[in-house]
């Protein structure tokens, strides 16, 4: 398990044990659950909630099917992009899932929680990446992930439609969901003509030694780069074996090429 899922796996479960096995006292509620911006009362919209709802999640079943999916379609993801490009999307995901949702629940009391809109975007992220790759349906029909993802995102539209027609609401912030899968395509596409969010976010903020000295620390990062052990090779040859060449990070891909260059 890649080291971004595994520690929003176990941030979740946290939260989730926090959440259901203390006291809901209002300060659990004014910093978790993503309030609508109409809301009146006690608990109101605040800015953090587009990052803190997405850990909160409003049932055991919830969380379960959340964090089945990440893994399920996270993993190969992340070994894919990266740790660093992965996190930058899935919070992206969230985020954009928030906004949107936002937008359809104005004038209703009813606060949101869960990673699903995140998960919508990986699932979105999966179908793009590989969409020839097979799913099988309640682990039985085989059925195409590009397909699955064009059907699953069908099915959401057409149920936040219907059920913002009806009196009788249900509890499934469908158009959540549909705006992580939204603003994920949008992610995909603004990264396949050489954007990063990542990389934008490492110019945008430097760690402060590259603020303090830039050309002292390139110098030792590059000395530093340049060093690769054979038991590192040996690792990222071992997984080539198993999962090919695309599963390797950028950082592995460079290390290999430089020592092949050696």
């Amino acid at each position: 398990m890649p080291p971004a899922i595994k520690t929003l796996i176990l941030v979740n479960i946290a939260v989730f044990f926090v959440q259901f096995f203390t006291p809901l006292g209002p300060l659990v509620r004014f910093f978790g659950p993503l309030w609508p911006v109409a809301s009146s009362g006690d608990y109101t919209f605040q800015i953090w909630q587009l990052i803190t709802y997405m850990f909160m999640h409003g049932g055991l079943a919830h969380i379960l099917f959340n964090m089945f999916a990440l893994w399920l379609f996270g993993t190969e993801i992340e070994n894919y992009w990266g740790t660093k490009e992965f996190t930058a999307y899935y919070f992206a995901c969230g985020i954009g899932a928030a906004l949107i949702n936002l937008l359809t629940t104005i004038g209703t009391q009813y606060p949101t929680v869960g990673a699903s809109g995140a998960v919508f975007g990986i699932l979105l992220a999966f179908g793009m990446m590989f969409p020839d790759r097979y799913i099988f349906l309640y682990f039985l029909f085989p059925i195409k992930a590009k397909y699955f993802v064009a059907g699953y995102a069908a099915i959401e539209l057409l149920m936040g439609i219907n059920n913002s027609t009806m009196s009788s609401q249900s509890n499934i912030a469908h158009f959540a969901h549909l705006g992580g899968m939204l603003v994920g395509f949008a992610y995909i596409k603004f990264r396949q003509q050489g954007f990063s969010l990542s990389d934008w976010l490492d110019k945008t903020f430097p760690k402060k030694d590259e603020q303090d000295g830039p050309k002292l620390y390139k110098k030792d990062k590059e000395e530093k780069s340049m060093r690769v052990s054979e038991a590192e090779i040996d690792a990222i040859l071992d997984k080539i074996s198993r999962y090919g060449y695309e599963s390797l990070t950028e950082d592995e891909k460079q290390k290999l090429l430089k020592a092949g260059g050696k």
